[in-house]
């Protein structure tokens, strides 16, 4: 079962990454940093249309948290498609970065976070299912480039979320032992992806309709209501649990 936050009525303490048992975080980027979900729809139903496919709100629900490059896999097979999944995925990325480039909101809490953990010299990561250029471009555009040191896509690991590939690359970039990372995630993918890397997880479904998907309770702190319940300042003082005598 996810944890309490069992420290929130003690002082709050500053964090020393030297008296850390977190000593790094890993954050996802779609639904988890920036609020791209409806982008990521826009520009499926666009390339789908195309196919003659009307690919719904519903359907999209299945793939949240997918890696676009397995999503693209999946959708050929799903929907017979006769082009190649690389020509679809280069497809939905160019549909997708033009929609982005005009509205890509970012989550103001989430990037909250971000600010005081970097603040604290805490060393940050992306491990995003979204292309290397897409999420390049989107981090220039959001100003979110400064605070991680790594940025890594699933496209470049063997094996997409739920498999935990990508946080043991982000880990083994950060030189951080998997066991000292803390991974924030909005999908069930990515929970799953995080336990199996053996981290700590922070969920906040983008999803947040009960009843949540069994994974989402493998999470160590789970918002369980989403967004709309995240609050920085209780993940930080949930991390202070593990440092406290």
């Amino acid at each position: 079962m996810p944890q309490q936050l069992c420290c929130l009525t003690r002082p709050f303490r500053p964090l020393f990454i030297d008296q850390m048992t977190i000593k790094a975080a890993i954050f996802d980027f779609d639904g988890t940093l920036i609020d791209s979900e409806e982008n990521y729809l826009h520009a499926d139903q666009r390339l789908l249309s195309k196919y003659g496919i009307n690919f719904t709100k519903e359907m999209k629900a299945d793939y949240i948290g997918m890696g676009n490059s397995e999503m693209m896999r999946k959708i050929k097979d799903n929907f017979n498609i006769p082009d190649s999944a690389e020509k679809l995925l280069q497809f939905k990325n160019e549909i997708y970065l033009e929609i982005a480039k005009k509205n890509t909101p970012v989550y103001p809490k989430m990037v909250e976070l971000v600010k005081e953990l970097h603040k604290k010299r805490i060393p940050l990561a992306i491990a995003s299912g979204t292309s290397p250029q897409v999420l390049n471009e989107l981090l220039r555009v959001t100003s979110l480039a400064k605070y991680f040191l790594v940025v890594i896509s699933s496209e470049e690991v063997a094996r997409a979320k739920p498999e935990p590939d990508i946080f043991l690359e982000a880990a083994k970039r950060l030189k951080i032992t998997p066991a000292h990372c803390l991974v924030v995630e909005d999908s069930q993918y990515g929970v799953e992806a995080g336990k199996k890397a053996g981290m700590m997880v922070v969920a906040v479904p983008y999803l947040a309709n009960p009843p949540l998907a069994p994974s989402f309770h493998k999470a160590d702190l789970l918002f369980s209501t989403g967004m709309s319940a995240f609050e920085s300042k209780k993940v930080l003082r949930w991390i202070e649990c593990f440092d406290a005598p």
